[in-house]
């Protein structure tokens, strides 16, 4: 590690230690940035799945919808990490030999790969490829899977 990371990650602890405010604002970063891609991602699932289920007309027009979720879900994910690498930074040592933290940030690069290719069917399906449905379907049960789990493993890291 550069000796400059070093001595940033070593004062960024220290007054991450030392403040309520900091620790509380950090954290509620995490959770709001989690809160608003996590939320947007499951509602658009939600409503991607009953879609799946309805008529073309219907389908179209949730594709064109769908489009603008991933505005949120992006902003929220830049939330998420930004904070991620703040709370990891503060607690380097800890996170650094957990597995629960590696498995976490595994599901978190399947979410990133899923999301990309919800995108790409969603912007399909726009276009009437009705095959794009499938994988729309499939990705948006996985994508609800992914959420979850990574959610779990978040709350768990702190007591583990």
């Amino acid at each position: 590690m550069p000796a400059w990371l070093g001595h940033w990650i070593t004062d960024w602890t220290t007054l991450y230690s030392n403040s309520a405010m900091l620790r509380t604002g950090v954290g509620f970063a995490h959770v709001a940035g989690l809160l608003a891609a996590g939320g947007s991602a499951i509602a658009a699932d939600r409503a991607t799945l009953v879609a799946w289920r309805r008529d073309a007309e219907s389908r179209q027009a949730h594709a064109r919808v769908l489009h603008g979720t991933h505005r949120m879900v992006v902003i929220g994910l830049i939330v998420v990490s930004a904070s991620g690498a703040l709370l990891l930074a503060a607690d380097l040592d800890t996170y650094l030999h957990s597995w629960v933290f590696w498995t976490k940030m595994g599901l978190v690069a399947l979410l990133l790969v899923n999301g990309t290719v919800l995108v790409h069917a969603g912007r399909r399906a726009q276009t009437g490829h009705q095959r794009a449905w499938t994988r729309l379907g499939y990705g948006s049960i996985t994508s609800l899977v992914l959420w979850f789990a990574t959610t779990l493993l978040g709350a768990a890291l702190p007591n583990v």
